[in-house]
């Protein structure tokens, strides 16, 4: 892929939000640098401050096969920032007094290990010590023969339950897609619906997010953007565009849009008009990890040199949409390649460019000290 294949599509961000001349011709510059970089065959970028013009622009292709453009309305799987959803229906359900974040999870789910040490806290919180499903090694062989196959819930929790905790319920922080997988069942549980449904119904049509979902199964509304992964048996790039998400459920499977996610970024960080202030501000109740030093990891959400918000992983596609409420500011990265850079999720690497042009004040950075790796994700 060559500079030329980037493509505009979006004319409101003649200069930066940051007000620099020229600033969006440096912001386009940073965004292809990490392209050519990383190889990712296509972006979309937006960023939004107020009082200062917005950026939104998509780069690159979105099928390599006929060369067809991205566009900044494409569909795109959003891997984990799904917990970000999830938890938000935990808390509204929190909010109307049907449970507690300090309620063990045997209350709502049978079969737990420890279940009646581990809260929901501590789930959200990733401190559960639960064994994370997607390292099981039947689960990834599982994966590996079928991509195409539908898991349930039961299923996948049930490679996390045949091994021991990894830790006491509490005291650490590991990330881990097991906590978000048994929110959903129980926020299923006590809300009496589908996941996808109460989402819709509780989350996405009171914000007007029409465009994003918790699918039924493997397809994608259009216009969408194809994904390519390398997480393959012969370690070969391929399409997974149509690969079931259903191995990252709750904590992983939904679908949205740069206009969606620019909606939900001040939601998650705010909790505004989704979630009381006294329920958010134990939201952004941190903790942390010597993985991750300067960041920290709320109830599904974490915070960066200011930023809050999220990232997702999955086969083919990442995502990364944060909000800096010291600037109001929003950026949200799409993209349709998960196959990292030298070790780290090209997500990231976005984010950290973008904001070294746009914010410097407040450069996005997750990973190791000299690194911006992100934590794992669904997937």
């Amino acid at each position: 892929m060559t500079e030329s294949a980037g493509t505009r599509l979006s004319s409101r961000g003649a200069t930066s939000p940051t007000g620099g001349a020229g600033t969006a011709e440096q912001l386009d510059a940073a965004v292809r640098q990490v392209m050519r970089t990383t190889g990712v065959p296509g972006v979309i970028v937006g960023l939004w401050i107020p009082g200062q013009p917005g950026y939104a622009r998509a780069f690159g292709v979105a099928d390599k096969r006929t060369g067809t453009p991205m566009t900044t309305d494409m569909h795109m799987r959003i891997g984990s920032e799904t917990k970000t959803f999830t938890v938000t229906g935990i808390l509204q359900l929190v909010d109307q007094g049907k449970l507690g974040l300090d309620d063990p999870v045997s209350r709502y789910v049978s079969g737990v290990p420890e279940g009646d040490r581990i809260t929901l806290r501590d789930l959200a919180r990733m401190q559960s010590g639960l064994f994370d499903y997607t390292k099981d090694p039947d689960f990834d062989a599982a994966v590996a023969k079928n991509p195409e196959r539908v898991f349930t819930a039961r299923e996948l929790l049930g490679y996390s339950f045949g091994h021991p905790l990894d830790f006491a319920p509490g005291t650490q922080l590991v990330y881990c897609d097991t906590n978000t997988v048994l929110l959903g069942q129980v926020l299923e549980k006590v809300s009496g619906q589908s996941l996808a449904d109460y989402l819709r119904d509780h989350v996405l049509d009171p914000l007007g997010m029409d465009q994003t979902l918790y699918p039924a199964d493997a397809r994608i509304p259009a216009p969408y953007a194809h994904g390519y992964t390398t997480q393959t048996q012969d370690g070969k790039e391929t399409d997974a565009t149509h690969w079931s998400p259903s191995d990252a459920n709750a904590a992983g499977a939904m679908i949205s849009t740069l206009g969606d996610l620019h909606t939900w970024a001040p939601v998650v960080a705010t909790g505004t008009p989704l979630i009381a202030p006294a329920t958010q501000k134990q939201r952004l109740q941190t903790a942390t990890s010597p993985d991750f030093p300067g960041a920290g990891y709320g109830l599904g959400l974490f915070t960066a040199d200011g930023w809050v918000g999220h990232n997702g992983s999955i086969p083919g596609y990442q995502s990364l949409t944060l909000y800096l409420p010291s600037q109001k500011a929003t950026m949200v990265v799409l993209l349709n390649s998960d196959t990292p850079y030298q070790g780290t999720d090209p997500s990231t690497l976005f984010g950290t460019a973008v904001t070294t042009v746009a914010t410097p004040g407040h450069v996005f950075r997750l990973g190791p000290e000299g690194g911006t790796s992100a934590p794992p994700s669904a997937g």
